[in-house]
């Protein structure tokens, strides 16, 4: 009987915000676990990356997208739309 843990990025999605024209990534991690290749366990976390982000603790497939995504346009957008916000 042999365990394994595996955790791979499942699903990522671009997600728009159309009134300051910006996007942002949503990204869901998978931990599964699988008993003789058999899925036992599989449980998701969700994490959002923002176009100010650092993106050295994402992994490749998510830098590749950030990349693309976070466009200078996308970038100043976001500022602007930051710059907008009333203090809390």
């Amino acid at each position: 009987m042999a365990i394994t843990k595996v955790i791979v990025n499942d699903k990522i999605e671009t997600l728009l915000n159309d009134e300051w024209d910006f996007s942002w990534v949503q990204v869901r991690t998978a931990t599964v676990f699988r008993e003789d290749g058999v899925d036992v366990s599989r449980t998701f976390h969700r994490h959002v990356v923002m176009p100010d982000a650092d993106l050295t603790p994402e992994g490749p497939d998510v830098q590749a997208i950030c990349n693309v995504v976070f466009t200078p346009e996308c970038k100043a957008n976001y500022q602007t739309y930051l710059a907008n916000q009333p203090n809390t």
